[in-house]
């Protein structure tokens, strides 16, 4: 299989490159959901009353895998962030009986275990892996590509990967689909920021966005589908540092992979 160096960039919106065109096919897409689920919280088990302060929708509709990896303790999470103390869905997907492993560069040990089911790990996912041959690189020996975590830790597949990293988002989901890890991932619960690029995201700002649609809708060929948009009205109403289109700053994605088993 050859590798892919870079992602394949959607047409453009119109027939010259405007941001206008592209921001509103971007924010349509991102709005609008591809599959309907209906079960898509943890209430839906039993025991459960979950104050999560984000909606991390998951779908535990009866005709995708998640609901009865749950059921038979099979399941497992991957949780990327940074220092955000809501672990309030972990716990809940942990109590469940799922294996949760949250990834975090600021906790204090290199891995603590809580409970049977909760692993932190004092790691940061990122785009690439750290080049020891670069010395500013060393700093950062506990940054790894996703693919090497679960190479590392013997896993195959994760059900649920759930990402809140502050604007490397887009490079992350790059890498995943790029080296095709994306294809080991049951459902992929995202928080997207749209004020700024994002990190090493360059351009003018209709190339990101049309970048940013890019990305997204080569989730949707490798058979994704959005089935849970949530826009988030606590942030600052930016778009690209601008106060336009109706955008929040910050959506929360979550799309699952209907071709998974």
């Amino acid at each position: 299989q050859t590798v892919r160096w870079h992602i394949e960039l959607q047409p453009w919106a119109s027939p010259t490159p405007s941001l206008s065109y592209e921001a509103s096919r971007f924010l349509k897409y991102i709005s609008t959901s591809q599959i309907s689920c209906e079960h898509m919280n943890l209430n839906s088990l039993k025991g459960y009353s979950e104050t999560a302060k984000k909606p991390w929708s998951i779908c535990l509709d009866e005709r995708f895998n998640l609901i009865h990896r749950i059921r038979s303790k099979q399941c497992r999470l991957y949780s990327l962030g940074l220092g955000n103390d809501d672990n309030q869905f972990e716990l809940s997907m942990a109590n469940s009986g799922c294996e949760v492993h949250r990834f975090d560069p600021s906790i204090k040990s290199p891995h603590i275990q809580e409970g049977r089911h909760l692993w932190y790990h004092r790691l940061s996912i990122d785009w690439r892996d750290p080049n020891p041959a670069i010395a500013a690189h060393k700093l950062h020996s506990n940054t790894k590509k996703l693919g090497t975590v679960l190479n590392e830790f013997g896993h195959q597949k994760i059900d649920v990967l759930k990402a809140d990293v502050e604007s490397a988002e887009w490079k992350i989901l790059e890498n995943l689909i790029l080296e095709d890890v994306v294809e080991q991932i049951g459902q992929l619960v995202f928080e997207v920021h749209i004020h700024w690029p994002g990190f090493e995201v360059s351009g003018n700002d209709s190339t990101v966005v049309r970048y940013w649609y890019s990305l997204l809708r080569e989730l949707e060929l490798k058979d994704f589908r959005l089935f849970h948009t949530y826009k988030d009205l606590s942030k600052p109403q930016m778009f690209l540092k601008k106060e336009a289109f109706n955008a929040s700053s910050c959506y929360t994605l979550s799309w699952v992979n209907t071709r998974w088993k």
